[in-house]
């Protein structure tokens, strides 16, 4: 990860590579689920608003991102890794929305988080428009998993997860039995892929300003 003097230097340098707080995040230029399958992106459809936060946290040996693996009981995405996020819900700003989620999910009172600024949206094959929220937690939080969604939290290293080298193109059969191919990522035991993936690369691109294949 870039050098930079202090946590102060840190903030404002992501800062500068993303969108301030208060934009909208338009659907034109998003990345997409549909990148590396583009044919089988819809001819035209309605996306429902959703938002992420990415949460960047201070430890002794460098930054780390809190991740969760989703519940087995849900329907949609059953146990992967994600970041804390959901449905916007009407009036909310993305801002509002990824703060609430994370509380709601794990537990992360939003008084710990300082935001930095908006990533890059992702369009998902299911239909949702993301937009990744980047904040930094202070440490002194604490966590807890709302069971019904959240089965694991855990942090990942910021130097990994903005590695590209780390990234492998993958290719898995749909249930239509056309193949998709997305991005994943390995650390430890853990399987870091599809929009999760996708999202953490392009905020890599957004703060290293390097275009990804």
């Amino acid at each position: 990860m870039r050098f930079v003097e202090s946590l102060g230097d840190l903030r404002a340098w992501v800062a500068r590579h993303l969108d301030p707080i208060g934009d909208d995040s338009p659907i034109s230029g998003a990345d997409s689920d549909f990148d590396l399958n583009p044919t089988m992106r819809p001819a035209q459809r309605e996306l429902r608003a959703a938002s992420v936060l990415v949460p960047l946290v201070e430890r002794a040996d460098g930054y780390t991102v809190i991740l969760t693996r989703r519940s087995d009981a849900l329907r949609s995405h059953t146990g992967q890794v994600a970041l804390p996020g959901g449905r916007r819900d009407p009036g909310e700003s993305a801002w509002q929305t990824a703060l609430r989620e994370a509380h709601e999910e794990i537990g992360l009172e939003p008084d710990y988080v300082e935001l930095a600024g908006l990533s890059t949206p992702y369009e998902t094959g299911s239909g949702y428009l993301i937009t990744p929220v980047v904040g930094f937690v202070r440490e002194g939080f604490t966590l807890t998993p709302n069971p019904d969604e959240v089965a694991d939290i855990f942090e990942t290293p910021f130097g990994f997860l903005m590695d590209p080298a780390n990234y492998e193109q993958e290719v898995r059969e749909a249930p239509d039995g056309q193949k998709r191919s997305f991005y994943a990522a390995r650390h430890e035991d853990r399987y870091i892929w599809g929009a999760t993936a996708g999202m953490l690369r392009a905020l890599y691109s957004r703060l290293y300003g390097a275009a990804l294949a």
